[in-house]
């Protein structure tokens, strides 16, 4: 079939997106799985000139959403572990501490910022594929991406952060500023 998109070939975006939906790597995997099925069983809706990757990011997040329907109950559990947690140890010079208080600050998140600066900033889609993965106006995504990067700051400058933690954000502001 010469239309047919190459699926495989997004695997490992296709993982990444998935872990900073699910939060679990098990559960990622499965979302993924379940991806490959999906555009398996629906190969005669990609259109030629599409992008393979925007297709399945799109098949991905709509599979998230639908699991996450279904699944209100897990995720409340989740948030409610999530939130007895402290929020970042005290910093130090210690790369994997810093690492992990990254990570904290970026699924701190809400979901629907973290999706778009993942999208934007990680997977390096423009604007434009990310709203289309997620279903949203492209200013919708500027916008999340926007405060996102806003709400990152905002941990940095320790007005989200209890005292004595920080955590340093390296690039480039909205603004152009660094």
């Amino acid at each position: 079939m010469s239309g047919a998109p190459d699926i495989v070939g997004q695997l490992e975006a296709l993982r990444r997106y998935a872990r900073v939906l699910t939060r679990d790597p098990e559960a990622a995997d499965d979302l993924v799985q379940a991806t490959f099925l999906r555009a398996e069983e629906r190969r005669c809706t990609f259109r030629e000139d599409g992008d393979p990757r925007v297709w399945l990011m799109s098949i991905l997040h709509r599979l998230f959403i639908d699991t996450r329907r279904s699944e209100r109950a897990s995720e409340a559990r989740a948030q409610a572990w999530a939130e007895t947690r402290p929020l970042f140890a005290p910093a130090g010079g210690e790369p994997a501490a810093r690492l992990a208080q990254i990570r904290t600050a970026f699924l701190a998140l809400s979901a629907d910022r973290r999706e778009a600066l993942h999208l934007v900033a990680v997977e390096g889609l423009s604007v434009a594929e990310a709203a289309a993965i997620l279903g949203v106006p492209a200013g919708t995504v500027m916008s999340r991406v926007a405060r996102a990067r806003a709400d990152l700051r905002a941990f940095e400058d320790g007005t989200a952060l209890r005292a004595g933690a920080t955590l340093k954000i390296v690039g480039r502001r909205d603004d152009g500023t660094t």
